[in-house]
C-alpha cells in the first residue's frame, strides 16, 4: 500500500495492511511540512526459533507502533527514527515487513528457556 506523501493531511488518514500473518492498523497524519507521523497497532504471529534451544515457535505480537516519516533528507542527527521516503510515496507494507523482519533478526528465547538459568549444552 503506498499513499502520496502530499496527499495526507493534518486530520489522521487510516491504513491497514497485512503480511506474513502481521496485521497493521493506524493512521498517517501531517506533524510538519515535511513530516508524518504513523500511529499503528501491529497483532499477529510471527513464527521464530529460539536462540538457545533451536526449537521452532509461534511469538504472539501485539504491538504500538509509532514513527515519524520524512519525504527529505534527514539532518537531524538528535531524531534517528526518521524513515525517510524520498520518491514522495509512503509505502505502509514496507514499513509492516522491515518491522516483522526487525523483530525476526533480534535474539529470542522460548518460554522454557527464558525461565532457565542454568548452563545449556546440545551434543550432537
Amino acid at each position: 500500500m503506498k499513499i502520496i506523501f502530499d496527499k495526507i493531511g493534518s486530520t489522521g488518514k487510516p491504513v491497514e495492511v497485512n503480511s506474513k500473518g502481521v496485521h497493521l492498523v493506524g493512521t498517517l497524519q501531517k506533524s510538519g511540512y515535511h513530516r508524518v507521523t504513523l500511529d499503528a497497532q501491529m497483532e499477529g504471529e510471527v513464527p521464530l526459533d529460539c536462540d538457545r534451544c533451536g526449537k521452532h515457535y509461534i511469538h504472539t505480537l501485539n504491538t504500538k507502533l509509532y514513527l515519524k516519516l520524512s519525504d527529505l533528507v534527514s539532518e537531524d542527527k538528535d531524531d534517528l527514527d526518521i524513515i525517510e521516503f524520498l520518491d514522495g510515496k509512503i509505502d505502509v507494507l514496507y514499513i509492516l515487513e522491515s518491522e516483522i523482519t526487525s523483530i525476526e533478526s533480534a535474539y529470542h528465547y522460548c518460554a522454557i528457556c527464558d525461565n532457565n538459568d542454568e548452563a545449556f549444552e546440545v551434543e550432537f
